[in-house]
C-alpha cells in the first residue's frame, strides 16, 4: 500500500471478501445473506461496498433511508434493497427506485398501501418488522390480525419477509432474553404466515446473532453489518475478521513544548517537562470527536503509541511524540488492521460503530481490492 500524503481512509475490499466468507461459513449454504450498507456503508464507501457484495453473491442489501437506496440504484446496483426505516414522505421515490420498505406500524403500513395504490403497483415486495424486545420499531403480536387483513384486502403489496432484531446478541449474560426474543418471533412469524396463507422469508440474526445463535434462529436469511467491516463485537471473534477500513494521516508539524507551556484550545494540556508534540491534519470535522482528546485515545507513529493531548480541534489534533522517532511528513495510523477501531474507540468509552460511521465525507477514500 502506498504511503499517504494526506488524511485518507483506505478501504480493502479483499478484507470484506474474507469477512463475508467467514460469516457465510457459520450458516447453511442455502441460507440467504443480507449485507447492511447503511450510513455510507459504515462510514466507508457505499457504492464500492455494495458492488463488492453483489460480486460476492449477497442476496439482499439494506439501507436505513430511501435516499441511500436511491444512491445505490443510480450507481447501477441491481440487488434487492431493504429500507429499514422508510418515511412516508419518500414512498413515491422508493417505488420509483424499486426499493423495498420495512413496514413497522399500522400508520406506515396504511400509508404505503395508499402510495402503492396510487402508483398502480401489483404485489410490490414489502417486509414486516416485529418488535420482540428491542422496543425501537416494529409491530406487536396483537397487530397480526390487522396486518393479515390489509394484505388480504389489497393486491398492491406482498410480504416478502418477516423480521425482527435481537437486542443483546453479543452478550452471553442476556442469552435467556435473546432466546425469549427468538421464541416470540417464531410465534409471530408463524401466526402471520398462517393468516396470509403463505410463508415469507424470516430473518432475525445480526452479526453477533450469526456467531451465537445460528443453530436457533438463522431461518431463511441472516443480516450482517459490522461483521462485514471487520468487527465481531467479541474479542474472541475479531481475530477471524479483517478490518476493511484503515484511517491514516501524516505529521504536519513537530513542536518542542517547554515545562509549563500549554497546548490547544482552553489550554487543557500543560507540559510538566519538555515535551515533543506533533500536529496532525485531522479533527472533529473529520470524525475524531472531542471525546477522544485529553489522552482518551492514541495513534500509532512508526509503531509507537502517541496519545492525543489537549482538546481536539475542528481540523487538527495534537499528539505527544516524546520518545517517538519521527519527523514531519511521517505517516500516522489512527485505526486499521494493526490497531482496530474498537481499540481506538474504547479509550473514550465508545464503540467501533461510532468512530467508523463518523468519518467525514471530506476524508479522501482510496479503494483497493487485492
Amino acid at each position: 500500500m502506498d504511503k499517504v500524503g494526506e488524511t485518507t481512509l483506505v478501504l480493502d475490499l479483499s478484507a470484506m471478501g474474507h469477512n463475508y466468507r467467514y460469516l457465510r461459513s457459520k450458516i447453511a449454504p442455502n441460507t440467504k445473506f443480507l449485507g447492511v450498507v447503511k450510513a455510507f456503508a459504515y462510514g466507508s464507501d457505499m457504492v464500492a461496498i455494495a458492488k463488492k457484495l453483489e460480486t460476492l453473491g449477497a442476496d439482499y442489501l439494506a439501507v436505513a433511508y430511501v435516499s441511500e437506496g436511491g444512491l445505490l440504484r443510480n450507481a447501477g446496483i441491481k440487488t434487492p434493497i431493504l429500507v429499514l426505516h422508510p418515511l412516508a414522505s419518500n414512498f413515491e421515490e422508493m417505488i420509483d427506485c424499486c426499493l423495498e420498505p420495512s413496514l413497522y406500524s399500522q400508520n406506515i403500513l396504511t400509508q404505503f398501501l395508499d402510495a402503492a395504490r396510487a402508483k398502480k403497483q401489483v404485489a410490490y415486495p414489502v417486509h414486516i418488522k416485529f418488535n420482540t424486545g428491542l422496543n425501537r420499531l416494529g409491530f406487536r403480536e396483537h397487530d397480526i390480525g390487522f396486518i393479515a387483513e390489509q394484505f388480504k384486502a389489497h393486491d398492491e403489496v406482498k410480504v416478502i419477509s418477516v423480521f425482527s432484531h435481537l437486542a443483546a446478541s453479543e452478550d452471553p449474560n442476556e442469552r435467556m432474553f435473546s432466546l425469549g426474543q427468538i421464541d416470540t418471533f417464531k410465534k409471530c412469524s408463524s401466526a402471520l404466515a398462517q393468516k396470509l396463507g403463505y410463508a415469507p422469508l424470516r430473518h432475525m440474526l445480526n452479526t453477533s446473532g450469526i456467531i451465537n445463535y445460528a443453530s436457533e434462529a438463522q431461518f431463511e436469511m441472516v443480516r450482517s453489518g459490522i461483521g462485514l467491516y471487520g468487527y465481531g463485537n467479541d474479542a474472541l471473534i475479531d481475530p477471524n475478521l479483517r478490518p476493511v477500513a484503515t484511517l491514516k494521516t501524516i505529521i504536519s508539524q513537530i513542536h518542542e513544548i517547554g515545562d509549563g507551556e500549554t497546548v490547544g484550545y482552553n489550554r487543557t494540556f500543560t507540559s510538566g517537562s519538555t515535551t515533543k508534540t506533533a500536529t496532525l491534519p485531522i479533527g472533529h470535522a473529520d470524525g475524531i470527536g472531542r471525546q477522544y482528546g485529553r489522552g482518551k485515545a492514541s495513534v500509532l507513529i512508526n509503531g509507537k503509541e502517541a496519545p492525543l493531548i489537549g482538546n481536539v480541534c475542528m481540523d487538527m489534533i495534537m499528539v505527544d511524540v516524546t520518545g517517538v522517532d519521527c519527523k514531519e511528513g511521517d505517516e500516522v495510523l489512527v485505526f486499521g488492521p494493526q490497531r482496530s477501531a474498537e481499540n481506538f474507540a474504547s479509550g473514550a468509552g465508545t464503540i467501533s460503530y461510532e468512530i467508523l460511521t463518523a468519518i467525514s465525507q471530506r476524508v479522501k477514500r482510496v479503494v483497493i481490492d487485492r
